[in-house]
């Protein structure tokens, strides 16, 4: 039946048809019409209304817009269905199973071709523009991208402000008619922001509907274009595209062929969904590179938090300034707070290896860090010489002996042009000394002046760096770029991105306690958070007396965070000495994996709590982790997920009875069950607190003397 439908159309290509798509579970359905000449689809969920009649087109520069005057010229429909196995993951293997509808559309007057593919998944919808290469359209400019997304209701959301430079603030919860009268508390400082809209917001962008449907909106595969924000029409409840403007106020340059990145809608009746979509991976190209073996995940600590807190520095000397190739560092007197010093990061090393964890990150090894900050330099670092207190070949050497590796750092300072001035000869000084992952950093407004974070060209950058590391068999870890869109399943020596707010501002005046039950379902839509956790010491002072923040945790969800924050490059990020004095709840840091074989969703909702468990990817052993808000809770949870007719030991780490993140962060309890797929837990979760488990198969004789769940 469908095929003679499609047949028929093609015969008579002008009719103004509506095309119709169901998902392969037939709950979702879209529609797709032209009115008036103008692109228009919809999308529903067993009947009900996710996304209302909306536009489609882009604005062009110097050329007629791509709005209207449009017929539909052909289409096709088809469907596809496959699992794949990612390099590393959340599950050990990924369906991707969809029905598509590809519609092709005239513009009568200007005769240029566009084509909309549409995507329907049994959790959502992809659709992307495409332009095949034609005579009428070759080169062209894009003004502004006016792809639509009309809300069925006043959604309670959970958002941040759009800015063209920074995702870096805390989440607001509102409805969406709240937006514009919240815009300016949303608004906090930060070294490179550029907020453009009272009603704008960014991706992946979070809502809940009255009727209770959970829904997402995003973009999926970013590349050779500029991130999309949202700019949100308030009377009539309809998000509009806006993206990233360059120094001169375009959005984008094409040359056919070529097409956009695709827009998601996932949408749900159930939170949990929404966090074990992979929508966002399967709209991307399978893995680019032919050997993976290289790409491993990744358990490391760093010298950071010291600096972070103000403890120590980055810098080896105060100076006002200094310039590369001319500073005689051997002349210059240490300012005694210097923490990348080959002693101090040994004692770093001995405490990885004696932990087994696989790497360390040091920052501040390298010269320039004198006057790197905000001061729109250009030729910043070299990312070559280290300072005089730093031996490269004998920590290189040391850690190699202790079977450790060393993470290197590349802070950028914005200045995109010197990192690609340096990048090949970067990379092979990490390879001829054993470096096979760095940390790179988009700190301050972009170099060239006039450029964003999220514009079309720091976007093909940061691809750019990805593909050039790889050349190099060196993994990515990106802080300050743009947030991610599933491209870790092209390129997954791409491990992890910062683009958020992260543990960092715990030091800086502190995160909103529900932070953490918010970011899975934004941040981490697109992909993997490197969010730092794991933080002992909560009152900030202790290591900077000049520094009054508190982290706005308990130890037990520092734990949790592991399982809830999913990343495959997880830092223990305190201190060694704070470790040493909670070893039995460290323990549970040590035995967590990075790299997981399947993901459940046991309890969740957005700003509220969630909870997660995952199952090692390398053995029969569980995780549980529970992150909770500011508000008391009790969660329950059952083990039917564990393999039936088998004992396993389960160690909870959770908050003591009067534990809460304010007055006594440090308050847990550490307590072995046994336990089977028929037993059951209730935990009751603090303020800003939570829980982690361990679920290991039994040993003979362990099991003796724990009391059964």
């Amino acid at each position: 039946m469908k095929r003679t439908f499609t047949l028929i159309l093609s015969l008579l290509p002008f009719l103004m048809i509506a095309q119709e798509l169901k998902s392969p579970n037939e709950n979702f359905k879209l529609k797709f019409t032209i009115e008036e000449g103008k692109p228009t689809y919809q999308l529903n969920l067993k009947n009900k209304e996710i996304i209302k009649p909306s536009t489609l087109g882009l604005e062009l520069v110097d050329a007629e817009d791509l709005l209207g005057d449009f017929e539909i010229i052909s289409t096709k429909n088809s469907t596809f269905d496959e699992t794949w196995k990612p390099v590393w993951g959340e599950t050990a293997t990924i369906r991707n199973h969809y029905n598509e509808l590809v519609v092709s559309l005239k513009q009568r007057q200007t005769e240029r071709i566009m084509t909309i593919r549409f995507r329907l998944f049994n959790d959502g919808l992809g659709f992307r523009y495409e332009f095949p290469q034609q005579e009428k359209l070759s080169y062209f400019t894009v003004k502004e991208e006016k792809t639509q997304f009309a809300m069925a209701g006043d959604h309670k959301a959970w958002w941040i402000a759009g800015d063209y430079d920074t995702q870096e603030y805390d989440y607001t919860t509102s409805k969406l008619s709240e937006i514009r009268g919240l815009m300016d508390k949303a608004i906090t400082s930060n070294v490179s922001q550029t907020p453009f809209s009272e009603t704008g917001v960014q991706t992946a962008l979070m809502m809940k509907s009255e009727d209770g449907i959970y829904i997402n909106l995003h973009e999926a595969a970013l590349t050779e274009y500029s991130a999309m924000h949202l700019e949100l029409d308030d009377e009539n409840m309809t998000f509009t595209s806006h993206l990233t403007p360059d120094a001169i106020g375009n959005k984008a340059y094409m040359q056919t062929p070529t097409q956009t990145p695709w827009r998601t809608v996932i949408a749900s009746e159930k939170a949990g969904d929404i966090l074990l979509s992979n929508i966002t991976l399967n709209l991307n190209e399978p893995v680019a590179y032919e050997d993976v073996s290289w790409i491993k995940p990744v358990k490391y600590i760093g010298v950071w938090w010291e600096m972070i807190t103000g403890k120590s520095s980055w810098a080896y000397a105060d100076l006002p300034s200094v310039k590369l190739g001319e500073t005689d560092y051997t002349k210059v007197e240490s300012n005694g707070r210097h923490a990348a010093n080959t002693d101090h990061v040994k004692k770093y090393i001995d405490f990885a290896a004696e932990h087994g964890f696989d790497q360390v990150l040091v920052e501040g090894w390298n010269e320039g860090w004198e006057d790197w900050f905000d001061k729109s330099k250009d030729y910043v670092f070299d990312f070559l010489t280290p300072y005089p207190d730093f031996d490269v070949e004998e920590l290189r050497d040391y850690a190699k002996s202790k079977g450790v590796k060393l993470m290197m750092h590349h802070e950028t300072s914005g200045s995109i042009r010197n990192y690609e001035r340096h990048m090949d000869a970067a990379y092979q000084f990490m390879v001829d000394n054993n470096y096979n992952a760095v940390k790179s950093g988009y700190v301050g407004d972009i170099i060239p002046r006039g450029e964003h974070h999220y514009g079309q060209w720091a976007v093909n950058h940061y691809l750019y760096a990805v593909k050039k590391a790889g050349e190099y068999g060196v993994m990515v870890n990106a802080h300050e770029a743009v947030r991610p869109t599933g491209l870790r399943r092209t390129y997954p020596n791409l491990l992890a991105n910062e683009s958020a707010r992260g543990t960092e501002y715990e030091a800086f005046g502190g995160n909103n306690v529900d932070h953490t039950t918010i970011l899975p379902f934004t941040r981490q839509i697109g992909g993997p958070m490197d969010y730092t956790p794991g933080i002992f010491e909560t009152d900030i002072s202790k290591l900077n007396p000049n520094n009054g923040s508190r982290v706005r945790t308990t130890i037990a969800r520092q734990l949790a965070l592991y399982v809830t924050m999913y990343s495959p490059l997880q830092m223990a990020a305190d201190l060694p000495e704070h470790y040493n004095q909670h070893l039995d709840a460290f323990q549970f840091i040590k035995e967590v994996p990075v790299d997981w074989s399947e993901t459940l969703i046991l309890e969740a909702e957005p700003g509220d709590f969630i909870t997660y468990a995952r199952k090692d990817k390398n053995s029969e052993n569980w995780f549980v982790g529970r992150t909770n808000d500011e508000e008391k809770r009790t969660s329950n949870i059952k083990f039917d997920f564990l393999e039936k007719g088998k004992d396993y030991v389960a160690t909870v780490y959770k908050d003591a009875k009067d534990a809460h993140w304010e007055t006594n962060p440090k308050a847990y309890e550490i307590i072995k069950y046994k336990v089977n797929s028929k037993s059951k837990l209730s935990v009751d979760c603090v303020p800003g607190g939570g829980y982690a488990i361990s679920i290991m198969e039994a040993e003979k004789g362990e099991l003796k003397g724990l009391e059964r769940l």
